[in-house]
């Protein structure tokens, strides 16, 4: 075990140790929240984005820091292996492995096993619902939330035009800007305003950018409609972990991500979702510079408490067999 550094936020203690993954050692980061008086105490397992090919436990260490001080619970990332060099399903295999080693080592960690969530951005919030769906059919670790912020839950292409407005089904974007997001859970809905003149497509993150790391991630084209690649596809969401599920106006994964919380929802899940209006991919990870990418993570951590304080429900194991592959 090593002790971590970070520029993050501080916490009570960082550390750093290996465990046994599928495909050899993987690197846990144990982030220790401050006043550490609730024992055992709640964990989160936390997954870095970075389209399955980038991003790093540095890469994830602010956030990581800022919800081990906003739930005050303890906060685990795992350095999961990366695409191209290893492709689906490496990837949720080492999660799922990291999981598993928390639940069964919670004990002698100060945890309790019946309060562990998993939650990630992006790529890593695309594990994180991947991990939820094969802990249900493998009968756990028990999951008592998944936090999914922008995440990638379906392998598709947005069309041009589409990759930064995130457009509804009239063509039209969500106008109006609160400061601290909207709240979609029960259907209501933002005024509309004109599609702003983006252009072909101008974001830094872009379709093109999602086709590109799908197409390192994936071994095989028909891998794509996997569930475990792209959750939404699943046949079955019913007795899945409740979700808050974080989503960005200008962001090319924001019909996805909502489409996921819709089939949660209709499966008997229960469901947050927010979305923050002009906000781009990435701005969860940037309280410094946004105002929003603060209240996210504050919303996050307020989600996190709660599914904590709640009694755990029993997943439901009815997952067809091939999602485990």
């Amino acid at each position: 075990m090593r002790v971590a550094s970070g520029t993050g936020e501080p916490v009570a203690a960082v550390d750093e140790f290996t465990i046994d993954g599928p495909g050899g050692p993987l690197t846990l980061r144990h982030y220790h929240p401050p006043a550490e008086t609730d024992r055992p105490g709640p964990a989160l397992l936390y997954l870095y984005g970075g389209g399955w090919a980038l991003g790093s436990l540095d890469t994830g260490d602010p956030i990581c820091r800022a919800l081990a001080n906003g739930t005050r619970a303890d906060v685990l990332a795992v350095g999961y292996r990366h695409a191209p060099e290893h492709r689906f399903p490496a990837a949720v295999h080492d999660c799922y492995a990291a999981l598993d080693w928390i639940a069964r080592n919670a004990r002698r960690l100060g945890l309790d096993p019946a309060r562990i969530a998993v939650g990630g951005d992006s790529a890593g919030g695309n594990l994180a619902a991947a991990v939820t769906l094969l802990a249900r059919e493998r009968g756990g670790p028990a999951i008592v939330h998944q936090l999914l912020v922008y995440p990638n839950t379906d392998h598709r292409v947005p069309a041009a035009g589409d990759s930064s407005t995130a457009v509804d089904g009239g063509g039209s974007v969500h106008g109006g800007r609160p400061t601290h997001g909207e709240d979609l859970t029960r259907g209501e809905d933002p005024a509309h305003g004109e599609d702003p003149p983006l252009g072909e497509d101008p974001a830094l993150f872009n379709r093109h950018s999602v086709a590109w790391y799908w197409s390192h991630y994936l071994a095989d084209p028909a891998d794509a409609a996997h569930p475990l690649a792209s959750p939404l596809r699943a046949p079955d969401h019913r007795g899945l972990p409740p979700a808050t599920v974080i989503t960005a106006e200008y962001d090319p994964l924001r019909e996805e991500g909502e489409q996921y919380a819709a089939a949660l929802q209709a499966a008997g899940v229960p469901v947050t979702l927010r979305r923050y209006p002009g906000m781009p991919h990435g701005f969860f990870a940037m309280p410094g510079v946004l105002d929003d990418g603060r209240a996210a993570q504050l919303f996050a951590a307020d989600q996190l408490r709660a599914a904590y304080a709640a009694p755990a429900a029993p997943m439901l194991h009815t997952a067809p067999a091939e999602v485990g592959r």
